[in-house]
């Protein structure tokens, strides 16, 4: 893949710069259990990513629409069984998705440190606006960063009007993300260039079947970016 006229890098925040998916996977581990008196685990699994699918396109992506989702599939699934205390319970546990700790993944921040200074970083990410804002903050990572960029999708007209606000052609922006759905597919669409860096647990709404593409390469580690943009740094040379 040659990246030799890229001049953007656009970074997806979730599970690309720092975990997220496995502390939501922890609470949705525990609404399980509560549930154990009416249905299995993985009824109680396949019944919450029923809810969050409906929900999708009233309530969108974050942590309020995982807490309303989580709490209206408890009360669905034990028949409105389950009692106001252990229903709080579950509420307290999904508030404490607003406080995790978002460390960097290994090799992020040395990476973001390294990046040549002639590429302009920026984060390209979706969810709920203050939901990402804060995670950006404790994440330590925002001032890497000359441009950030929130949104409630990810599709092929939202990298279009990244784009056009950057002032680039779509060939001009390299993605790098885990998601081969909302961060690799959609931006190959308009002709961008990705990095797809493969997260090990995925949430079910981000579920693709993988695919190969010219213009995408997959690596195993985040430092290897450097290789993929220092190679192309040569050839120009």
């Amino acid at each position: 893949m040659d990246t030799s006229q890229i001049k953007v890098i656009a970074f997806d925040a979730d599970d690309t710069l720092w975990d997220c998916q496995g502390h939501f996977e922890q609470v949705m581990q525990q609404l399980y259990d509560e549930l154990l008196p009416w249905v299995d685990r993985e009824t109680a699994a396949r019944e919450l990513f029923a809810t969050e699918r409906k929900n999708m396109p009233l309530l969108g992506f974050g942590t309020k629409a995982f807490t309303l989702s989580m709490l209206e599939t408890a009360m669905r699934v034990s028949r409105y069984e389950m009692s106001a205390a252990k229903l709080s319970e579950i509420q307290q546990l999904c508030y404490t998705l607003n406080e995790f700790s978002c460390d960097p993944l290994p090799e992020v921040k040395e990476t973001l440190e390294a990046i040549p200074p002639h590429f302009t970083q920026i984060c390209f990410t979706k969810g709920e606006l203050l939901d990402q804002e804060h995670k950006l903050e404790r994440s330590r990572l925002k001032d890497f960063f000359s441009h950030i960029e929130i949104t409630s999708n990810k599709g092929e007209q939202e990298f279009r009007n990244l784009c056009s606000k950057l002032h680039i052609k779509p060939h001009e922006m390299l993605m790098v993300g885990n998601s081969l759905k909302s961060d690799i597919a959609p931006a190959l669409a308009i002709g961008c260039m990705a990095v797809y860096i493969p997260f090990h647990v995925t949430w079910e709404l981000e579920h693709a079947d993988h695919f190969e593409h010219p213009h995408m390469v997959q690596i195993d580690h985040f430092g290897q970016l450097l290789d993929i943009i220092g190679n192309n740094k040569q050839k120009q040379q």
